[in-house]
């Protein structure tokens, strides 16, 4: 054999084998480099962090009068880039948009009352808690529902894409359910009789009724405890590592229990205290 082919075909193998180790450094993950707009370098870099979060869930995430975001969950998100020192700009979603929000990168985080599930855990990842909740049943004070056996066959009203939805669709086959898109749109057909009654986090309702008191929340505890988190897209790393640093640094130095005093407190009755909600360590 020539020189000159052997030379060339030596060329061409550490040249293929240059390229394969380089493949195999290159992570396959979200989290890679430039790759990922949502990492704590490039937020950092663009000086933005994009949170999403409810705009019509008092006391969570809700716009006032004056057009200014509220809530507990925006508390935590203006603490959040306060200590990644960038600015935070709210994207307003739905129960049901939140996951597509992240999968489409139009939001670096999700903080919008986002329980921890299963089946959302193999879509997104879940940073550690902040908070827990669980179902429960607001329905009108003079017919009030205070036993699941009492919605069988009748109408309940629940919010797309939410625990409670999956609930009743798993483990309640028997009653008839009414999907909305927004909380305003499932309250309303709750004020206006469409149903007997309304699933939704518990600790919520305990808020709404006490703003409308011809209701009450007659089932206060319903299935197992759960946990809201913040949520990243999947596989990134370096935001979810960050984020779990956060929420414990915040855990230490009081910041959720005074989340809960300045804005959940002013919302809840009796009913509820600083321990039903916040997750002290």
């Amino acid at each position: 054999m020539k020189k000159s082919l052997v030379k060339g075909l030596l060329s061409a193998t550490v040249l293929t084998l240059g390229l394969a180790l380089s493949g195999c450094g290159q992570s396959s993950s979200s989290d890679s480099g430039s790759s990922n707009p949502s990492s704590v370098s490039a937020i950092q870099k663009n000086g933005e962090i994009k949170v999403a979060v409810f705009g019509d869930l008092p006391p969570y995430g809700w716009v006032d009068k004056d057009g200014q975001r509220q809530g507990y969950d925006i508390a935590l998100a203006k603490q959040i880039a306060k200590d990644l020192d960038v600015k935070v700009k709210f994207v307003q979603v739905n129960a049901n948009s939140r996951v597509d929000a992240l999968k489409s990168n139009k939001v670096d985080i999700v903080l919008a009352n986002f329980t921890v599930t299963p089946e959302r855990k193999q879509v997104v990842d879940f940073a550690e808690p902040y908070m827990k909740v669980s179902i429960g049943i607001v329905s009108p004070k003079d017919e009030p529902i205070t036993s699941v056996d009492q919605l069988k066959g009748k109408e309940l009203i629940v919010n797309k894409g939410t625990t409670a939805e999956n609930y009743f669709t798993t483990e309640q086959k028997d009653v008839k359910l009414q999907k909305y898109d927004s909380k305003t749109q499932q309250f309303n057909a709750l004020k206006n009789g469409r149903a007997v009654a309304l699933a939704d986090d518990n600790s919520y309702l305990y808020a709404w009724s006490k703003d409308h008191p011809d209701f009450t929340v007659g089932i206060k505890t319903l299935g197992p405890n759960q946990y809201i988190a913040p949520a990243v897209k999947k596989g990134n790393k370096s935001l979810l590592d960050w984020t779990n640093k956060e929420i414990t640094k915040l855990n230490k130095n009081g910041f959720f229990e005074q989340d809960y005093n300045e804005n959940l407190k002013p919302y809840f009755g009796s009913d509820v205290t600083a321990e039903d909600i916040i997750i002290t360590k």
